[in-house]
């Protein structure tokens, strides 16, 4: 019996000293948000004090507009999701438009508990334009940040005019492939590697599945995501939000009267674009528009086809 404890403990002891190696040789260390803002944070950023963070944002075009148009990331991303898009909608309409970092993301990072239940996030973005003294908006959000437009406009319907769902959530997953990020995070304890171990390759196998067009998937573009993510307390507020999702209640959006535009690519991989068809049969007054070859962040990948399709429901 002894000789088996031994021979028990140096393969323990063993497999410890491998986990340190690999740590060392594989790990990533978070980088400070210091450092990010000097190369993420443009002459346009702003940063608000809210809710126990200091919020990342930018607002930019008319600065009279009164009614502005709000955009909202999704999970993994920043409000530079929004660069191409926003860059054509400056010239293109007479807009002001705002963006943000949400919390637990780019370089707004974490809030203090490290929670972030849909009750949360509805309660930032009021905090958020209540701050900004924006009594009503045109809200959009793709992905997560569609789920959050929605669900805000199901709370404060006076506050908002009218809704741009891009690929939204909201209804429940059923054979989308995915995001390999994704299902690792979802994963109880070999997520918690992902604190520590998350190399570029994860990010760029994972853009894969967001992005159609392969030539999208650039060194800059994979950069931008893994520097993101690695800004101090973002991993573990990603493993926050993915340990603790709570399905939504997508009856909710049939309460919804506000004008909808619905915006889908049709070859998107994590929400399938069956979805487009469900919110347009929930939604009383919609319209919506499929975008040909194109995946989950239209406005990175199709950002002219997204902003013609944004100024077309703005404007009539």
């Amino acid at each position: 019996m002894k000789k088996i404890s031994k021979a028990v403990a140096s393969i323990a002891v063993a497999f410890v000293l491998l986990v340190v190696v690999g740590l060392t040789v594989f790990g990533q260390k978070d980088i400070p948000v210091e450092k990010l803002k000097l190369k993420y944070a443009t002459g346009a950023s702003s940063f608000m004090p809210l809710m126990g963070m200091q919020v990342h944002y930018r607002s930019e075009g008319n600065p009279t507009d009164s009614l502005p148009l709000v955009l909202i990331h999704g999970t993994s991303a920043s409000l530079h999701t929004w660069d191409s898009l926003v860059k054509i909608l400056v010239t293109t309409t007479h807009k002001r438009i705002i963006r943000m970092d949400l919390p637990a993301f780019g370089l707004t990072g974490p809030n203090p508990e490290n929670k972030y239940p849909s009750a949360y996030y509805t309660l930032f973005i009021d905090s958020f334009l209540q701050a900004l003294h924006i009594n009503k908006c045109i809200l959009g959000g793709n992905s997560l940040g569609g789920a959050i437009t929605w669900q805000y406009a199901v709370a404060h319907p006076d506050k908002v005019s009218q809704l741009i769902l891009i690929d939204a959530a909201g209804y429940p997953i059923k054979n989308e492939k995915g995001s390999l990020g994704f299902k690792i995070a979802s994963m109880p304890i070999i997520n918690n590697l992902l604190l520590v171990v998350t190399p570029k390759s994860l990010v760029k196998k994972s853009l894969e599945n967001v992005f159609y067009d392969p030539s999208f998937i650039t060194d800059a573009t994979i950069n931008r995501y893994h520097e993101m993510l690695l800004r101090t307390g973002n991993r573990r507020a990603a493993l926050a939000l993915f340990q603790n999702r709570v399905a939504q209640d997508a009856t909710a959006i049939k309460t919804i009267t506000a004008p909808t535009l619905i915006i889908w690519g049709d070859q998107d991989q994590l929400i399938s674009v069956a979805n487009a068809y469900l919110f347009q049969k929930d939604l009383k007054n919609n319209s919506m528009v499929i975008l040909k070859n194109v995946g989950h962040i239209p406005m990175e990948e199709s950002p002219k086809m997204l902003a013609d399709a944004i100024q077309n429901f703005i404007y009539h």
